[in-house]
């Protein structure tokens, strides 16, 4: 298969939903030769900040010279974003070959791989093949049955847990936090942020249970410029700070500085066309974080928010977070099966406040033309799938991203 038809039979494969569970990517790395012991892996999981977290001890471990590899999702623009060794994406022609190596793979299975199955397989196998020495890992959903979870990482990292994808990981917090304490191995250290009293016990009694020392990020990093927006990022640093020490990577204080001072993570608080913000708020926590961040970079300043959320979110929590920033509301529908109607986030904002304007545009580009008249103070957010778009009209009007549901 060349590149278009492999991940176009990779994205079919979405259409048989998400089943969180280990014996299926086991039973594929096993056939890939994948062993998992000339790598060390560094495994995150939690509700906000993963990302960020990962790209920050992405950054910092290439400071200091060493061959990392790093898998994140969902992926904004394009599927080789996911999958980076040495800040540089998998190549199209290497995606194309490790699909239809799976493909071969898995075509008499009776239990067909998931998409992010199959999408953790293709990346491990790369991983290996390219001999990376230290492998950052972002769960997809949760962390106990996630795929990611098969590895046995130098640590467990946990960032905050917050309310988000009930409908796989539960209703409560401490239902999150017992999953997403599923990255908990026997013996190996844990580190989280700061947490919820209640997620902060589970952790305890979770690790204590698997004999792991568990240590909590008490503070931001301080004196130390870092290049992602928001005060949040300080403790972002923190934990990947001392995440590196917990697995006993050795990073001088330079690669920590340069690391931090050039990271990027798109799509988190990035300005573009000098003016608008960009910021894949999908849920409440993160939403008010975005608030925040608002503030302390545009200060009293109102935004014209362009708004897209996906119907599996609480999306009336998502606009009265960020009711206290807003001009005017734009609402459009997200490029995705799972998108919210407009007219339903219009009904929803009227409802919190009548007073601010919410107009429906048909799509994106529409509703950059709205607010192309406060051009300097517009904010895209609700969904990383609306942000994607975004980047893709930006760097390319007309061009579209690559659509993913997962």
């Amino acid at each position: 298969m060349n590149y278009t038809q492999a991940i176009a039979w990779l994205y079919d494969t979405q259409l048989r939903g998400i089943k969180l569970g280990l014996e299926q990517i086991h039973r594929l790395l096993d056939l890939l030769g994948f062993e998992g012991d000339e790598q060390r892996f560094i495994h995150v999981a939690g509700t906000n900040g993963k990302g960020s977290v990962c790209a920050m001890l992405d950054a910092i471990c290439r400071e200091q010279g060493i061959l990392t590899g790093l898998f994140t999702s969902p992926h904004l623009v394009h599927f080789c974003e996911r999958i980076k060794l040495d800040g540089a994406t998998i190549s199209e022609q290497e995606v194309a070959s490790g699909l239809t190596t799976i493909r071969k793979i898995v075509s008499d299975w009776e239990t067909h791989p998931t998409f992010f199955e199959i999408t953790t397989a293709l990346a491990l196998d790369w991983f290996q093949r390219r001999k990376a020495d230290v492998v950052v890992l972002e769960t997809g959903l949760g962390g106990r049955l996630d795929s990611t979870n098969v590895v046995t990482p130098l640590v467990s990292v946990l960032t905050p847990i917050d309310l988000d994808h009930q409908a796989w990981l539960g209703s409560s917090l401490n239902q999150i936090a017992l999953e997403k304490a599923g990255i908990i191995k026997p013996g190996v250290p844990v580190v989280s942020a700061p947490q919820h009293n209640e997620v902060a016990e589970l952790f305890v009694r979770a690790a204590a249970e698997k004999r792991a020392p568990i240590q909590f990020v008490t503070g931001p990093l301080e004196n130390r410029p870092i290049n992602l927006a928001g005060s949040h990022q300080k403790f972002n640093a923190a934990l990947a700070i001392a995440s590196l020490h917990a697995a006993g990577i050795e990073v001088s204080q330079e690669a920590i500085r340069k690391g931090l001072g050039n990271v990027v993570w798109p799509g988190r608080f990035q300005t573009i066309q000098n003016q608008i913000v960009l910021d894949g708020a999908h849920n409440e926590a993160a939403a008010e974080r975005l608030v925040l961040t608002w503030r302390e970079v545009r200060g009293n300043e109102r935004a014209t928010i362009i708004l897209g959320v996906l119907k599996d979110k609480d999306m009336a929590a998502i606009c009265r977070a960020l009711m206290p920033i807003a001009l005017a509301f734009i609402v459009t529908q997200v490029r995705s099966q799972r998108s919210s109607a407009p007219e339903e986030l219009q009904a929803i904002i009227r409802e919190l406040d009548a007073t601010i304007p919410c107009s429906i545009a048909t799509d994106l580009p529409h509703a950059i033309e709205i607010a192309r008249p406060d051009a300097n103070r517009v904010l895209i957010t609700g969904s990383l799938f609306l942000v994607g778009e975004a980047l893709a009209f930006f760097d390319e009007p007309g061009s579209k991203p690559e659509i993913s549901e997962q």
